[in-house]
């Protein structure tokens, strides 16, 4: 692979290495910063005393350091790792902190909720990064970022998820340095005056503010929320029915300000920006123009992680142009974006935003040029739309493996939607930043606001009619991280193969593919020998699976049939027939058998209980139950009183039998 031959692709994949490494094996910082400064002058005296970069001895100790500076780097990125971190106090069930807000998240149905940096706890100063939740309410002041509390309570591990399949928030929390949560309830906090002013609360004010103006304007909700997206990051206000269409219609990506958004921005402001060229200094004056626009329209949107790293690459981006080097866009990828952010923050990489837009940009400048030389029509309209809808096919190989992989589908119109909505874009984003500009000095027409709304309006209509076309949303699709790097492989191959025909490269694409199909089928076959019993947790309710290989029978009394822990159980597991039944009052699996009591509390028994299932709060005598059933374990899965939990609980460890509550321990398997 050509790509190899630039240094800073090499360096970088060293240093993902390194990070890898360190993710998976945890190593002490102290070791690892002794070895990575051993290494390193090592590496010194190497290149002093041979000065030839390119001998054996000096690449070899070149990469070890790296790696070790990679691994080194994700340790120390780690808040936990730190001494000053508040984990490592000794922390009563109750105390006094002192937390900062750094980021408002989207509300859920019950609560709003926060990131919040930790100044301290009990008067001592310490670090780290908390989650607050606070119970909405009318009469609840909401909070905003740079804003100061001091709160008295206690902080609660954030749980696992509880049944197969789920979305694991815990490990996704853990990546962004935020290991606890603490849930505030009103009068029981104190809001400081005066709150120190940091450069990302200017920004999030800023874009409030504005937020303010818009919704003062007469746009359309769904259009208003669309807009916000589109123009300031924020995508709190889009409603699910919009998200989930552009989603379905594979453009969910302009949704988010990003690489997209900045690189088109760029386009605009060179276009704008060009007669200044022929001004002495003009470039510059075009290059400097064009990063305090960019660095400006980011600062507008909030200034979130995905926002500066795309502003970061395209800032280098702008640079080659200025340099009139565009042809090392590898070059400037990897040592702007692979290397340099992930140098300073490591999680990067575990943050499927990341993944996703270097994947995608990786696959278009390498794919791209590729499907280019397939056809070169003559018409500059034909031209436009062939290399529109081949940046398209080419960002969409990048991430397929990716969104297979984490989210399950593939929208097969994508290239519609992106056809309409990316050559409108640029227009979009102009009229946009002119809308809000005119907004805040109180100028805004009515006809604008009336145009822009229709706009984005016959936007969101074109994304719904595609999102209609369900027969071409491929869901459900089971794809584990085997198939991925299978697949990767695969991908690689086949573009080195289209790059250029020979015996050897045939032989390894095909040789990749027959390896991602065995992995496959293989999986499917071990599918086929599972047997299994899950008595899985759900608020208010009660589910049962019984699988036998890759048929699924759902167990349950409820009217709503748990769309969710029944569709992803089915994509993880492979699953191809599933039937429903009501839950029955007992059950006899392999060697075990299960009594299951309701809320009515009556039951019958014969012989001996292995195992007791408790549903629905059963006002049952628990100790009298235990002395004639006998069982050995006893089962409270989430359809119960909390008061009655905690009863039965004392009573199972009196007797000292097992107790399993699925709203602690998560679903309980018998296999």
């Amino acid at each position: 692979m050509k790509l190899l031959a630039f240094i800073p692709i090499k360096l970088t994949l060293l240093l993902i290495l390194g990070i890898l490494i360190g993710y998976v094996f945890p190593i002490d910082p102290f070791y690892l910063l002794f070895s990575t400064t051993l290494l390193f002058a090592i590496f010194a005296a190497i290149f002093m005393s041979e000065k030839n970069s390119k001998s054996m001895l000096f690449g070899f100790v070149a990469s070890i350091t790296i790696i070790s500076l990679g691994a080194y780097c994700y340790t120390t990125a780690q808040p936990i790792n730190h001494a000053s971190h508040y984990s490592k106090i000794v922390i009563q069930n109750n105390t006094l902190w002192n937390l900062k807000i750094k980021e408002v998240l989207k509300p859920n149905k019950y609560s709003n909720r926060y990131f919040a940096a930790v100044k301290s706890t009990d008067g001592s100063l310490t670090t780290g990064s908390l989650l607050i939740s606070m119970p909405k309410d009318s009469s609840f002041q909401i909070l905003h970022v740079d804003d100061e509390i001091i709160t008295y309570g206690s902080i609660q591990t954030i749980n696992k998820p509880l049944n197969p399949h789920q979305f694991n928030y815990k490990k996704y929390l853990e990546n962004l340095g935020v290991y606890h949560q603490i849930r505030v309830v009103p009068n029981q906090f104190v809001h400081l005056e005066n709150p120190e002013i940091t450069f990302i609360g200017i920004a999030s004010k800023a874009r409030n503010h504005i937020i303010q103006k818009l919704k003062e304007a007469n746009f359309g909700t769904d259009e208003l929320g669309v807009i916000q997206a589109l123009v300031l990051g924020q995508r709190t206000d889009i409603s699910e029915v919009t998200y989930n269409n552009y989603k379905k219609a594979g453009a969910v990506h302009i949704l988010a300000v990003s690489g997209l958004h900045i690189g088109v921005l760029l386009l605009l402001l060179q276009f704008l920006l060009q007669p200044l060229k022929h001004l002495p200094k003009g470039r510059t004056i075009t290059l400097l123009l064009s990063v305090v626009f960019l660095w400006g329209f980011a600062f507008l949107a909030g200034l979130s992680a995905s926002i500066i790293r795309a502003t970061t690459m395209f800032t280098f981006v702008a640079y080659a142009l200025y340099l009139n080097r565009p042809s090392n866009s590898f070059n400037i990828l990897a040592l702007s974006v692979l290397f340099i952010l992930l140098f300073i923050n490591p999680n990067l990489l575990f943050q499927v935003g990341f993944q996703m837009s270097y994947a995608a940009v990786f696959a278009i400048l390498w794919i791209f040029p590729l499907l280019q030389k397939l056809w070169f029509p003559k018409n500059k309209i034909v031209r436009y739309f062939w290399q529109l809808l081949c940046v398209s096919i080419a960002a969409q190989l990048g991430v397929l493996p990716i969104s297979l992989f984490y989210f399950h589908q593939f929208p097969g119109l994508f290239f519609i939607s992106n056809l309409v909505i990316i050559p409108a874009l640029g227009m979009i984003l102009s009229v946009g930043i002119v809308v809000i500009f005119l907004s805040l000095i109180n100028w805004l027409p009515t006809q604008l606001v009336l145009f822009y709304n229709e706009i984005i309006h016959l936007m969101n209509s074109v994304i719904g009619w595609v999102a209609k076309q369900e027969s071409f949303v491929f869901s459900s699709l089971s794809f584990d991280f085997g198939q991925l790097l299978l697949f990767f492989l695969a991908l690689i191959l086949c573009i080195e193969l289209c790059s250029r025909f020979t015996y050897k490269r045939i032989a390894l694409f095909l040789i990749s593919t027959l390896c991602f199909q065995s992995w496959t089928t293989f999986k499917k076959h071990e599918a086929t020998k599972t047997k299994e019993v899950i008595i899985l947790h759900q608020n208010r309710g009660s589910i049962l699976f019984n699988r036998s290989g890759r048929n699924l029978a759902v167990l349950t009394n409820q009217q709503n049939k748990s769309g969710n822990l029944i569709s992803n159980y089915q994509t993880g597991e492979r699953i191809q027939t599933i039937r429903y039944d009501s839950l029955k009052n007992s059950y006899a699996f392999e060697n075990s058998t299960l009594l299951v009591l309701d809320s009515s509390g009556i039951y019958s028994l014969k012989q001996s209980q292995n195992k007791i299932l408790l549903t629905q709060s059963p006002k049952i005598n628990l100790q009298r139950l235990i002395d004639n059933a006998t069982p050995t374990e006893i089962i409270a899965d989430g359809s119960n009183y909390r008061s009655y939990i905690d009863r039965w609980r004392l009573t199972c460890l009196k007797n000292k039998i097992p107790f399993h509550y699925t709203g602690e321990k998560g679903a309980y398997y018998m296999k």
